[in-house]
Parts: C-alpha cells; sequence; structure tokens
C-alpha cells in the first residue's frame, strides 16, 4: 500500500492549455499535462508519480499485446460554477476495476493509489475541466501486463496509469441501431461483467458492419439464441415500455455493471418510475413497438451519460421514435448533469471533491 505523500510529483514547465481551446472538443482526442503512473513489481505496487503526459517505453515481447491482460476504467470530472472540481462516482469504477483485474487474474490496485492519485492528478490539471454544455474531463485509469518474456500465463510485473482527456458529447445526436444475430459479444462463463480491452477489440467489426449499412451501433445479442438483448455498443440499455423501465439484468455475467446504469435506476425510482431489470427479448420488444406501448430506448454509459436512440432495426423491421416522446430521459439526463455540476444537492454522496 502506498500513502498518498509517496506519490511523487514532476509537473510541466508549460501547458499545453495556452495552444487548445476547450470549446466543440471531440471525444478522447487531446490529453493534459500530465499522468499517473505506477508499477507492480515483486508482489507490491512501487515507483507512484504523477509526471508530464509522455509516451511509453515498451518491449515488443510486451505480455499485454500478445496475451491481452489489459482492463480499464472511464470516469468522469466536473466544475461546479464557483469552479470547485468533483468527480463521479470514483468509487464504484475502483470496486469495478479491481472485479475486473479479479478476471483476469490481475492484481488489484489500493485506494490509495486509484482514488488519491487520481484526485491530485485532477487538482494539478483542474483548469482543463470544460465547463461547456454535455463536456467534462473524461479519466482514463487502465493497467496492463509488464513482462517483457513470452509465455501464456499472468504476468509478474503490471503498470497502472491514469490520463486525463478534456471532451465534448460521445454521441452529439441520436443513434441509428442494429439488433446483432452474427456476432457475439459475451456469454456467460465469459468475461462480459469485465471491462477488458479484448471486449471492446472484437465488437468492432460488427459495428463497423453496422455502420456499412447506414446504422451507428448495434444492439448486442446473446450466444445462443440471438434474441435475448445485452448491450447497445459500449453501453447499458433502457427499454420504456408502458411507463416502465426495463434493463437486461446482471444475473448472466454478460453485462457490464454500469455506473451511470446505476444511477440512472436510482434516478428512475426516485421519480416515481418503477424499474424491472430482467430479461428481455427482441420479440418483446418488437410487440410492444407494434402495439405502441413502446416509448423510448436509450442507452447509458460513462462516455454518452444518456444516448438517445432514433431508430431499431432487427431483420427487415425497423422501429423508429418520435423525439417528442422522449420526455423520461430528457428529464433523467437533465437529473443527472444538475448534479454533476452542482445545481442540485448531492443527497447520494456521488460527487466526490477534488
Amino acid at each position: 500500500m502506498v500513502a498518498a505523500m509517496d506519490i511523487q510529483v514532476t509537473k510541466i514547465e508549460r501547458s499545453k492549455l495556452n495552444d487548445l481551446s476547450l470549446e466543440n472538443l471531440p471525444f478522447g482526442k487531446y490529453f493534459t499535462d500530465h499522468m499517473l503512473e505506477a508499477d507492480y513489481e515483486a508482489g507490491k505496487w512501487t515507483n507512484v508519480e504523477i509526471k508530464p503526459y509522455q509516451p511509453l517505453l515498451l518491449e515488443p515481447s510486451l505480455a499485454a499485446i500478445h496475451y491481452g491482460q489489459a482492463i480499464f476504467e472511464g470516469i468522469k470530472a466536473y466544475r461546479d460554477d464557483a469552479g470547485c472540481a468533483f468527480v463521479f462516482r470514483p468509487y464504484d469504477n475502483l470496486k469495478r476495476f479491481n472485479l475486473s483485474a479479479r478476471r483476469m487474474n490481475m492484481p488489484e490496485v489500493p485506494e490509495e493509489i486509484f482514488i488519491e492519485g487520481m484526485r491530485r492528478l485532477i487538482e494539478l490539471d483542474k483548469s482543463w475541466i470544460p465547463v461547456q454544455k454535455d463536456h467534462s474531463l473524461y479519466i482514463r485509469p487502465f493497467m496492463f501486463s509488464n513482462d517483457g518474456v513470452l509465455g501464456v500465463r499472468p504476468s509478474e510485473k503490471y503498470k497502472f496509469l491514469i490520463i486525463l482527456s478534456p471532451a465534448g458529447p460521445y454521441f452529439p445526436k441520436p443513434m441509428k441501431i442494429l439488433v446483432e444475430e452474427k456476432y457475439t459479444r459475451a456469454a456467460p462463463g465469459g468475461v462480459g461483467f469485465a471491462k477488458n480491452a479484448g471486449n471492446y477489440g472484437g465488437s468492432m467489426l460488427a459495428a463497423t458492419e453496422a455502420q456499412q449499412q447506414g446504422y451507428d451501433q448495434v444492439l448486442w445479442t446473446d450466444a445462443f439464441e440471438h434474441k435475448w438483448l445485452q448491450e447497445v455498443g459500449m453501453m447499458n440499455v433502457f427499454f420504456i415500455i408502458d411507463g416502465v423501465a426495463i434493463t437486461p439484468s446482471l444475473e448472466e455475467g454478460t453485462i457490464l455493471n454500469g455506473v451511470t446504469r446505476n444511477s440512472v435506476i436510482t434516478i428512475l425510482k426516485e421519480m416515481g418510475i418503477k424499474v424491472e431489470e430482467r430479461r428481455i427479448s427482441i420479440d418483446e420488444v418488437i410487440a410492444a413497438h407494434k402495439a405502441g406501448r413502446l416509448q423510448e430506448v436509450f442507452g447509458t454509459g460513462t462516455a454518452a451519460t444518456i444516448a438517445m436512440i432514433q431508430e431499431l432495426k432487427y431483420k427487415d423491421y425497423v422501429m423508429k421514435f418520435n423525439e417528442s416522446n422522449w420526455a423520461l430521459s430528457g428529464k433523467v439526463k437533465k437529473v443527472m448533469n444538475d448534479i454533476r455540476e452542482g445545481k442540485t444537492a448531492d443527497v447520494h454522496g456521488w460527487m466526490l471533491a477534488v
């Protein structure tokens, strides 16, 4: 365990902010002045430091490249009207990060490095947090195996880093989604619940093929029948049917336990909306749409917060949704934004002051 006082800090001489505007930022393209880096060697964490953002020097035999031991998280920081910085629910991300680490047979990262290191890093680069609507500071903690030896086995060395990226909205407009029938994202007993790099690498072909058909992303289905719904792209998904919010259950271990998902469930319940976490099939969704009972479909995730879906296609059946009926998802997004930006009291203790 490394105490906060043991984190060494080296500051940049001149900020890159002098040459960059924080308005109309694309997601994940620009990075702040500093990063956090730590090493796991001989069974303990060491060399914890905050230093100028810079390239890494890696061996061609790096185990992470060959065998895929790599995990990450996505978190966001905001500034209120007084200029104070806050991070949204980072302890939940720490819990999920270490759950992913255990599944990928990697060491856990202690709170002293993950939370306190993140807090000190953001404190140093606080001026990078945008204040424009739907903008934020995206926080990317990640860890990978760092052995320079070939061999299919858990590594003895790992590297943990945190980088920061000021970003605008991930999906600037409502999405068109294709229900995936061929490729599989996750199956019971696999790693669908872990935020590991392979889950995302394996999803790209399906997304590309959907885009070639004029769609933005895919709605994943189960591995066996291709009818039970899982995630939409890289997000959890909600269906509003007869005023009830239905989202796929986490029980099979094929779906990421989203921090935004859990926050949306809490807010929906506080709004008096019934929430069901259960299996839901594409057949049920189509039947609800044909009967005029399906009001809204939206995705939830750290990058997008809430992403509206304007069209959903399964085989030859196309479901289109009227923007004027998106009252519920819009209300939830506003409540979330108001809490994050300090405009509403944080009664749940979700915001960590930097």
